[in-house]
């Protein structure tokens, strides 16, 4: 099996689809050449092709016989507002936007196994069944993104399916190396704005104002009691406090002060003591210097919760590929947040990393690991390869006739 799929794959066109998307990085619901090129190929392909789900995404449907199972492979597409500084010779041409999170090489990766997939269809394989590749906008966007768009628009009930399955590259785990989890595996993301509103004044008679200051630093250091005293030492979470901002000038006691918060957990009940936590000790510093505390708190991306039976299909495909040596079973869990939780909320799934290795750049220098978000970093083209032969190797899995698998 692992060399007729091989045959099928095109390492070359990958590459350079990667980096043609990595050279026009486009914003969220902004991917309009990427997902033109996307919908191209998938139509030459012989793909059924609806665009237009939440603006610019767009899914792709093979059929293979007449089979009732129904499988959905998602890969995102949309860039961030960073200055890229690689100087790679595919670096972005767009000033201020690049794929600094990956989303091109996942483009990439789900692009060449939907060649491959048609290819296999049209050598005549004995699959069975009907297959979706989503290619959603807009990931970056935090709760108002585009899984949740795309699900509003009717996602799964045009095309619907039984399992749905997504992938991302993990900087500094090893290149081509697979990273598996049943249960939570991503934490849910919220942003909290905190507004102190006192009575201003004179920086040289502090006594006649009411500090918002004062108390928004206070609260800094009593935020940090919720995760030390208030949350189960066995559990995850996290607060950041990631802005605070008062006045302008030295010499004056400003109205207002601001925090604003990053706040992440790794399971619901976690994530609702929080708030109530929250808001008890912002509101209650408010109260103790004599001022108010307005709490706006907006919940973003739920936790990332991948379903047990599609986890274990998809460790034995990636296993019976690679080896078990290339694949870790329970890895650790990820405080950072993925919205294709919403998607897994709706269906059955799971979401898997794929290592990238050392692949980062700065001025121009290879520096070793480098994190996503980070103006040196870049997808490693190895995983093109695996990646797409993943994909490929999970669709027949699930398509098989009879529910077999390969061994």
């Amino acid at each position: 099996m692992h060399d007729d799929l091989d045959s099928h794959i095109d390492i070359g066109a990958m590459t350079t689809w990667r980096r043609v998307i990595h050279r026009r990085p486009e914003l969220g619901f902004e991917e309009f050449h990427t997902s033109a090129l996307v919908a191209n190929c998938l139509r030459e392909w012989g793909y059924e092709v609806t665009t237009g789900l939440a603006g610019t995404g767009l899914v792709g449907t093979l059929i293979f016989g007449h089979g009732p199972r129904r499988l959905g492979l998602r890969a995102e597409m949309d860039a961030l507002p960073i200055q890229e500084t690689t100087g790679l010779p595919w670096a972005s041409e767009v000033p201020g936007q690049m794929h600094g999170c990956g989303h091109d090489g996942h483009t990439a990766m789900l692009l060449g196994a939907a060649q491959t997939l048609a290819r296999l269809r049209s050598a005549g394989t004995n699959w069975d069944g009907t297959l979706h590749v989503i290619f959603q906008p807009a990931e970056e966007l935090g709760g108002s993104g585009g899984a949740q768009r795309m699900i509003d628009e009717g996602l799964f009930e045009r095309f619907p399916c039984d399992a749905v399955f997504a992938m991302h590259n993990l900087p500094g785990a090893p290149a081509g190396h697979f990273y598996f989890r049943e249960g939570p595996f991503m934490a849910s993301s919220d942003r909290v704005l905190l507004t102190f509103s006192g009575c201003g004044g004179h920086g040289a008679l502090p006594h006649l104002t009411t500090d918002p200051t004062v108390a928004a630093a206070a609260t800094v250091m009593a935020l940090q009691s919720i995760v030390a005293r208030n949350v189960d030492p066995l559990a995850s979470a996290v607060i950041t406090v990631g802005r605070l901002q008062a006045g302008k000038t030295y010499n004056v006691i400003p109205e207002t002060a601001e925090l604003e918060l990053s706040v992440r957990a790794l399971t619901p009940g976690v994530r609702d003591l929080l708030e109530q936590r929250i808001r008890a000790v912002a509101e209650g510093q408010g109260q103790s210097f004599g001022l108010t505390c307005n709490v706006d708190y907006q919940r973003g991306y739920p936790v990332l919760v991948n379903s047990a039976p599609e986890t274990q299909l998809a460790l034995r495909v990636a296993r019976s590929v690679f080896g078990t040596a290339h694949v870790t079973d329970g890895a650790d869990p990820l405080c950072a947040s993925e919205d294709f939780a919403y998607m897994l909320q709706q269906r059955p799934g799971c979401y898997l990393f794929i290592g990238n290795g050392d692949n980062g750049y700065a001025r121009g220098q290879h520096c070793g690991p480098c994190s996503v978000h980070n103006p040196g970093f870049d997808f490693n083209d190895y995983n093109l390869g695996p990646g797409a032969r993943f994909w490929v190797a999970l669709a027949r899995a699930f398509l098989l006739p009879n529910d077999k698998e390969p061994t």
